[in-house]
């Protein structure tokens, strides 16, 4: 499974191979000269996302790079995926909105706190893996309808507009809003826009290693200052230390707080292992710890939001440009966040000559790619369309909550359907009949067997061919039963590798019982 694009590409030239991450008991520092230059990279991609991404959540702008440093330093050295780099994430913004509307920017933190707490005690469960047993058809659907609405809500600033409300509204708002632009923001959002489009076909491969979401933001900004145009630009709202402050517990009914502590739980949870096992497909090193990743995502979150902070996963491509720029170890996703750490403290003035038109831009992009299309042709092969569909509409037209149940719903429904499900076709040559049974025969689909058999005429050779997932102990009974009966008549009956197959099963079966029982 191709890993889940949660941000704009990267493009960095990847060496010939990329190398085998190194076990940590050969030392951190010995592979300084690799993890380096790749800390740097990462840093680079990582930083104008961490400001886009905290205007898309409506929280403070300091809180993503809050969010950025903890994920890189804290979760980079107790994590369980070395390769893997943490921080602020677009799949978390439509659920980070929703929170500060409903409760309160510090009281969206202490939620954060609540979350982390919670990722920290199902790591030590051990429940991790459970995660990875999610539907990708819903997943895929909740990542593209939160990439749609991203895209949506940042389009009316990238027009000159303020995010146009909730969902299916933000959308709605948009004919009106492009009709009455204004021209120097829209004019910066599509300048950021083309270079992410283009920068991955330039004819200049140094040029290239440039990050596009760096190349885009600079190249907006730089222009809005050359032509001294009157844009809102990113406040950071004072230093870094004073921008921390401690959340404060929500004042809102008990079952509220619950449920959103247990939905941002969930799909951090989710982003953060599925991401990490995708990071593990990218290098042949040591594979990541899936109990100990879980932790270290829940003391980054606990810390992030005591702090201050925006919430953290692990981030698919920040991770791919962490290993495709050479890292080695750990240490370069800790380096990015002491990059972030000095960059915040001693270079502020110029992260608030941005526009905010260009982050918009940036998420525009972001939240288009989103919308994997591969993933998209990957359902439809396996039959799993409709519920990516249904989920994506569902959480667009409602809310990410409700989507996900229905999504999640409809796939019970679709599994179930494939456990009950059988099809029973008949066919006749001359005296000679065939039975063709394909999808899963259980004690609900023995009515219909029983149907479909009871038309063949007797005194005729018949074939019973079985292209089953699986048989259980009734569809066997009335498959041997019938057969039983049918020979007696007269018939002839052809389906001796059915009782083969299923005592070999039942043999197997024994075997492994005795194994357990000691006998």
């Amino acid at each position: 499974m191709k890993p889940n694009t949660l941000e704009p590409e990267v493009t960095v030239d990847a060496p010939n191979s990329v190398p085998p991450a190194s076990t940590e008991a050969t030392g951190l520092l010995s592979h300084l000269k690799s993890d380096f230059p790749a800390s740097l990279v990462v840093f680079l991609v990582a930083l104008p996302l961490s400001l886009g991404i905290a205007m898309a959540s409506g929280a403070p702008m300091m809180a993503g790079l809050i969010a950025a440093i903890v994920g890189g330093i804290v979760v980079g050295m107790v994590g369980g995926a070395p390769l893997q780099v943490s921080g602020p994430a677009a799949g978390l913004t439509v659920i980070v909105i929703g929170l500060v509307q409903q409760f309160g920017w510090q009281a969206t933190c202490a939620i954060t706190v609540g979350a982390g707490i919670l990722q920290i005690v199902l790591g030590a469960a051990g429940v991790a893996p459970l995660a990875l047993g999610i539907s990708p058809a819903v997943i895929h659907g909740m990542l593209a309808a939160i990439g749609i609405l991203i895209a949506a809500s940042q389009m009316h600033v990238v027009l000159g507009f303020d995010p146009g409300g909730k969902g299916l509204k933000s959308i709605l708002k948009l004919p009106e809003h492009i009709a009455h632009l204004d021209l120097a923001p829209t004019m910066i959002g599509v300048i950021a826009i083309v270079v992410l489009v283009a920068w991955p076909y330039l004819p200049f491969k140094k040029l290239r290693a440039l990050p596009s979401a760096l190349a885009a933001v600079m190249l907006a900004t730089v222009v809005s200052l050359v032509f001294n145009m009157h844009l809102p630009r990113v406040e950071l709202g004072g230093s870094l230390f004073s921008s921390l402050a401690l959340p404060m517990m929500p004042s809102a009914d008990l079952g509220s707080v619950i449920t959103a502590v247990l939905t941002l739980c969930f799909v951090a949870s989710a982003e953060s292992l599925l991401c990490a096992v995708a990071t593990d497909k990218l290098h042949s090193g040591p594979r990541a710890n899936l109990h100990k990743e879980l932790i270290g995502q829940g003391v980054g979150n606990t810390l992030s939001g005591l702090l201050g902070g925006l919430p953290v996963t692990g981030v698919i491509v920040r991770s791919t440009a962490n290993i495709t720029a050479g890292a080695r170890t750990r240490l370069s996703a800790v380096l990015h966040g002491v990059w972030m750490l000095l960059c915040v403290t001693l270079l502020p003035d110029l992260i608030t000559k941005v526009p905010l038109a260009a982050l918009a831009g940036l998420l525009v992009y972001t939240g288009v790619k989103l919308v994997n299309l591969k993933h998209i042709r990957d359902l439809t092969h396996h039959g799993e369309v409709g519920i990516y569909a249904v989920t994506v509409a569902a959480i667009v037209a409602t809310n990410l909550l409700t989507g996900l149940a229905i999504g999640f719903g409809l796939a019970i429904l679709r599994m179930l359907w494939n456990l009950t499900h059988v099809d029973i076709h008949v066919e006749q040559a001359g005296d000679r009949w065939t039975v063709f049974v394909d999808g899963t025969l259980t004690f609900a689909g023995v009515p219909k067997l029983v149907t479909r058999l009871s038309t063949i005429p007797t005194n005729q050779h018949v074939t019973v061919d079985l292209n089953v997932r699986f048989i259980d102990h009734a569809g066997l009974e009335a498959l041997s039963a019938w057969a039983a009966n049918y020979e007696k008549a007269g018939g002839t009956v052809d389906m001796a590798h059915l009782a083969e197959a299923w005592e070999r099963s039942r043999r197997r079966k024994t075997t492994r019982t005795k194994a357990k029982t000691g006998a």
